[in-house]
């Protein structure tokens, strides 16, 4: 009602002022239907264009050419401007959306200048710089002239606003919002990114050119200087200032970048000045534009109801919960089957002629150690890689090849290591836009979104997965156990044959894995194929009827948890060679005389609010190895980053030397003498070797040429490749220059988070002697490795850590022998 009556007293001021200020009042009408078209493309997609205002002259020119050379009523040009400003967004959207931020910025500025030239060179067409004159006003309800024109902006914009609130709340601008936040989770719903992102891009064209068709009547002539590029700065301005993404953003933002220049027109040479410093003032005090800045102080003075003043309400009651006996549907479903599927990265092998079968209504997980292919099997059963060779079908149809959108549609369904949720969608939202599996219906439609029986479904999904948080918060405001569950929750609202878990239970509670195998279970008993990718062994074990062993890209094993268990070549892919009572680890002296030269007390750290390390302590003497062994996802590498500063822990102590490092910045624990090599490498691929080298003596210039010199002779591959990239050293070389580069900082501790992954068994060896080099030179090391038992033979003593805790540890020979380690890493008893 407010919105009638504002738009209303608009009309009648138009009716009443003289004819400059009905100028005015329609150019800022104008501006908010570009505006609210740059809305749809800006604050529902994400998609950034400076070069609307080539569209705007479109409309204009289109008009004006169609009424003044042939004759054509104004009332035909105009919606015809419209339509050829959306078909050339759509034809500019096709390359423009395959790039992303300035990139996109840049393509769409390029067409903006392309369409003031090419109206500047088609003088017989468009007059050239002389434009076209004479563009006559249509008649509107007796009114003529300027305020005709107003009239028609007027209900544009009330129009406009219409469609953009049914959009916005309909299945089309759900689906814009899906992959503004994640394009990756909105193709395993079974959305199709470029067609929605091309939709929105010529919808805001159109709405630009239906705006520009107005323009070209209301000034009676079009000149290529009237379109130049500042103006397509000051419709995103509009945008940005109302608050993308918001209904009313574009009209406030209009309204401001519209009158303020005219409120400042007595300042005259300086007025532009003061426009863009209040501009300034604005942006700095709402980022988030004016719309946001309302609603902030709204929530802060309890204005926005009941839900923002409690911040939650419950989802579904007790009994609710029980009416609904919310079950997945049954029916028969495909299964799925990999055969000879091969993946190459440049000259890297990740997965190489994988070929397993999933049953159905059963649970296979894919485990190995690091670097083994997993995750990228994962992401070629799900459409994201484009399988090297080999196929996988569901039932008989071939899905190798076709992209992840049209792989969702056929029934595979698919979560992610790290959650991928719409966070700007509320929970339920989430669910309910997975049901289409991609139809989202009509434009402005809400039947496949809104509708009753979808709403219900969603509901009776989250319940089924085990949420009960509220149903109407985004979902980027949810803790991290409800993301898993809503995520699957979205997973299965496709109903899917096949559904693919990437590391389901990482960061979860013991209590909150004891759920989610009790839910993955009953997933595969009302007959869904569950594919597991997991590190936690014991839940593996637990769920599994059928599990397939990656190592190094191919398939090692597949049987029953017990068979795998049992399997010696296993054994030896996540242990290494068989530890043998006469190892050098057993025959090493320790020098109990050590002094403590590192010592970790009690030491708690996560990524939110479960921690991912529980008490650790552990000891580190002068001039010793220490091996910290476990299974993926154990904590290690978080240990390893909590030493070098890179990770603040919740609480404990971390002393080297006597000295507290708890408060320490990464660069000064580093000056310490805490260094750490890290998991990957991580060298600067663009710098040569030398270059890398030197920068590890960043700390301590003096001597850096004589220590580079040490470093060359240790690793004597490095002085073959001084001056090449970093980036075009093989995966070994690599290593030992991230080694070396580590040895530059003179480290009393050296931290080595997996330093034989992804190697080949020689140059582990070679990687490995020179460590041991190190280690008889007194140099004092942490190790972590997923080779457990080359671990264990460099180290002098080892910890093992399952869950975040230390479940053993001892002198390597005693670890080597207890059987702790192989239940960290395979869940055997």
């Amino acid at each position: 009602m407010l919105v009638l009556l504002a738009f209303a007293a608009v009309a009648a001021l138009t009716l009443s002022v003289n004819s400059y200020y009905v100028f005015v009042l329609t150019g800022i009408a104008l501006m908010a239907v570009v505006g609210i078209g740059l809305n749809v493309l800006l604050g529902l997609t994400g998609q950034v264009s400076f070069g609307h205002m080539g569209f705007y002259a479109i409309g204009a020119y289109t008009v004006a050419i169609l009424t003044t050379r042939f004759g054509i009523s104004f009332w035909l040009a105009w919606p015809l401007a419209a339509l050829a400003a959306a078909a050339l967004g759509a034809l500019l959207a096709l390359p423009a959306l395959r790039v992303k931020g300035p990139y996109l910025a840049m393509i769409t500025i390029a067409f903006s200048f392309i369409v003031q030239h090419a109206i500047i060179e088609m003088r017989d067409l468009t007059g050239g710089q002389n434009g076209i004159m004479g563009i006559a006003a249509p008649t509107v309800f007796g009114l003529q002239g300027e305020r005709a024109i107003a009239m028609l902006a007027l209900a544009s914009v009330a129009a406009t606003l219409a469609a953009f609130c049914w959009l916005t709340r309909g299945t089309w601008g759900a689906a814009m919002r899906a992959v503004s936040d994640s394009e990756t989770a909105a193709e395993s719903i079974g959305l199709n990114p470029l067609v929605i992102k091309t939709v929105a891009f010529a919808v805001s064209a159109m709405l630009a050119g239906l705006a520009g068709g107005l323009f070209a009547p209301l000034s009676t002539f079009v000149t290529p200087d009237t379109f130049g590029f500042v103006q397509s700065i000051l419709f995103v301005l509009v945008v940005v200032v109302g608050g993308a993404g918001s209904i009313a953003g574009p009209v406030i933002g209009a309204v401001i970048v519209g009158a303020l220049p005219e409120l400042l027109s007595s300042m005259e040479d300086y007025r532009l000045l003061f426009f863009g410093a209040l501009l300034l003032v604005v942006l700095w005090i709402a980022p988030d534009g004016v719309v946001g800045l309302l609603r902030t102080l709204a929530e802060k003075s309890g204005l926005s109801g009941l839900r923002g003043f409690a911040g939650k309400t419950p989802a579904l009651a007790p009994e609710a919960e029980n009416a609904m006996a919310p079950s997945l549907p049954v029916r028969a479903r495909q299964l799925l089957q990999a055969d000879g599927l091969s993946m190459v990265f440049g000259g890297v092998r990740a997965v190489s002629d994988l070929s397993f079968e999933v049953p159905a209504a059963a649970v296979t997980s894919l485990i190995g150690p690091n670097g083994a292919g997993k995750t990228t099997a994962l992401n070629m059963l799900s459409g994201f890689y484009r399988p090297s060779a080999g196929r996988f079908l569901l039932g008989r149809t071939v899905l190798a090849g076709l992209p992840a959108f049209r792989i969702a549609r056929h029934g595979v369904a698919r979560t992610y290591q790290t959650s991928q949720l719409f966070g700007s969608l509320s929970v339920e939202d989430n669910v309910a836009l997975a049901m289409g599996k991609g139809r989202l219906g009509g434009l402005l439609g809400a039947r496949r979104f809104s509708a009753a029986d979808i709403r219900e479904r969603s509901r009776q999904l989250l319940s089924y997965c085990g949420y009960r948080g509220a149903l109407d918060i985004p979902a980027a405001d949810l803790a991290h156990v409800d993301r898993r569950l809503v995520e699957i929750a979205r997973a299965l609202a496709t109903d899917p044959d096949v559904l693919l878990l990437d590391e389901p239970a990482a960061g979860l509670s013991r209590e909150d894995k004891a759920q989610l195998a009790q839910l993955l279970t009953r997933i595969a008993q009302a007959g869904i194929s569950v594919v597991v990718v997991e590190h936690d062994m014991e839940l593996v074990m637990q769920i599994s009827q059928r599990i397939v062993v990656l190592d190094a890209g191919q398939r090692l094993a597949l049987g029953t948890p017990q068979q795998i268990q049992n399997d010696p070549a296993v054994r030896q892919a996540y242990l290494g060679e068989a530890m043998q009572g006469g190892s050098a680890a057993a025959e090493r002296v320790l020098n109990k005389g050590a002094r403590e030269l590192l010592g970790v007390g009690e030491l708690v750290t996560g990524y939110g609010a479960e921690p991912v390390l529980h008490g650790i302590n552990l000891q580190v003497k002068q001039g010793e190895m220490v091996a910290l062994l476990g299974a993926n996802g154990a904590g290690k590498s978080t240990l390893m980053r909590a030493l070098a500063g890179l990770h603040r822990p919740v609480q404990g102590g971390i002393h080297v030397d006597g000295r507290n490092l708890m408060h320490m910045r990464a660069e000064e624990i580093v000056k310490q003498g805490v260094v750490l090599v890290p998991e990957g490498r991580q060298v600067f691929p663009e710098l040569s070797v030398l270059d890398n080298i030197r920068l590890g003596g960043f700390l301590y210039p003096d001597d850096i040429e004589a220590r580079t010199e040490d470093m060359l002779t240790r690793f004597p591959r490095l002085r073959e490749r001084l001056h090449q990239r970093a980036g075009l050293l093989s995966g070994g070389e690599q290593q030992m220059l991230a080694i070396a580069r580590g040895l530059m900082s003179r480290p009393r501790i050296l931290l080595l988070d997996e330093p034989s992954l992804g190697l080949a068994p020689k140059i582990i060896a070679e990687l490995f002697a020179a460590l041991d080099r190190l280690r008889n030179e007194n140099m004092t090391i942490v190790l972590v490795d997923q080779m457990a038992a080359l671990a264990l033979a460099l180290a002098d003593r080892a910890y093992v850590i399952e869950g975040g805790r230390v479940v053993a540890e001892g002198t390597a020979a005693e670890i080597a022998a207890d059987d702790a380690l192989a239940r960290a890493y395979l869940g055997a008893h």
